[in-house]
C-alpha cells in the first residue's frame, strides 16, 4: 500500500506537524547527549547497552546515569496512553501531550548541571510522550524521535518501487528520507544552539513543540469548516 500526497485527514499526521516533530526529536538527543552527559533523550537501546556495560563494570552509579531515562520513557509512554484514554476536552488528547512535553522542556531550560540526572529522566519523559501520541504520517507508522524504523521503511519503498515501478512506492520512501532528513537538521540546529545557549538550549525546542501545538489547533480548526462546508 502507498500513500497520495494529500492533507492528511488528521492533524496530527500532517506532514508539517512530522517535520516540526522530527526537529524537536533531533533536537532533544543532540542536547542530552552534548550537554546533559552523553545520555540519550531519545536512543534508548544505547542508554540500555551503556546501562549493561557499567554495571559489568561494577560501576552502579553510571549505570543509574543510562537506567533512569529509559525507565522515565517507558512512564511517558505510559502516561500519554492514559491521556488518550481519559482526556476529554475542546483540545486533542495529542494537543496536550505535545503542550505537556513543551513545559517540560522549558522546565528543563533552568536546570542547572548539577541536575543532569533529573533534566535528562524529564527530557526521556517527553520523548517518551512524543513517540507514543505520534506515530503515522498520511496513515503511515514513522517516527518523529528515532531512525532506525524510518530507514528501513525507506528502503523498503525504494525496493518496492524497483520491483513494480509506481510511483506511489517513491513518493512512500521520500516522505520516510525526509523525516530522517528533518531529524538531522534538528540535531545540527542543537548542537548549534548548545553552542550559544548551553542548558538553556533546550528552551528552543521547547518552542518548536509550541509550533506543533499550533499546526494541531490550525489544521483542526481547517478540518472543522471543510465539515460543516460539506454538510
Amino acid at each position: 500500500m502507498f500513500l497520495t500526497m494529500e492533507r492528511a485527514k488528521q492533524a496530527s499526521e500532517s506532514i508539517e506537524l512530522g517535520i516540526v516533530l522530527a526537529l524537536a526529536g533531533g533536537f532533544m538527543d543532540v542536547y542530552s547527549y552534548v550537554a546533559r552527559g552523553g545520555v540519550f533523550a531519545n536512543a534508548q537501546t544505547g542508554n540500555i547497552l551503556l546501562t549493561g556495560v557499567h554495571l559489568s563494570e561494577g560501576d552502579f552509579a553510571l549505570a543509574i546515569r543510562y537506567a533512569a531515562p529509559v525507565i522515565c520513557f517507558a512512564v511517558g509512554i505510559m502516561l500519554a496512553d492514559l491521556v488518550h484514554e481519559r482526556f476529554c476536552s475542546r483540545f486533542h488528547w495529542r494537543q496536550v501531550t505535545v503542550f505537556t512535553e513543551a513545559l517540560i522542556l522549558l522546565g528543563v531550560s533552568f536546570m542547572s548541571s548539577d541536575l543532569d540526572l533529573p533534566a535528562n529522566c524529564l527530557t526521556s519523559f517527553a520523548c517518551g510522550m512524543q513517540v507514543e501520541s505520534f506515530r503515522k504520517i498520511h496513515g503511515h507508522g514513522i517516527a518523529t524521535t528515532m531512525c532506525i524504523g524510518n530507514l528501513r521503511s525507506a528502503l523498503q519503498s525504494v525496493d518496492d518501487y524497483i520491483v513494480t515501478h509506481k510511483r506511489g512506492f517513491l513518493e512512500n520512501g521520500a516522505l520516510y528520507f525526509g523525516i530522517i532528513a528533518c531529524f538531522v537538521a534538528g540535531a545540527v540546529l542543537g548542537n548549534w544552539c548548545v553552542d550559544m545557549l548551553g542548558l538553556r538550549a533546550i528552551a528552543v525546542a521547547s518552542l518548536l513543540l509550541l509550533l506543533a501545538f499550533v499546526i494541531m489547533f490550525a489544521d483542526r480548526e481547517r478540518a472543522r469548516r471543510r465539515a460543516r462546508a460539506n454538510a
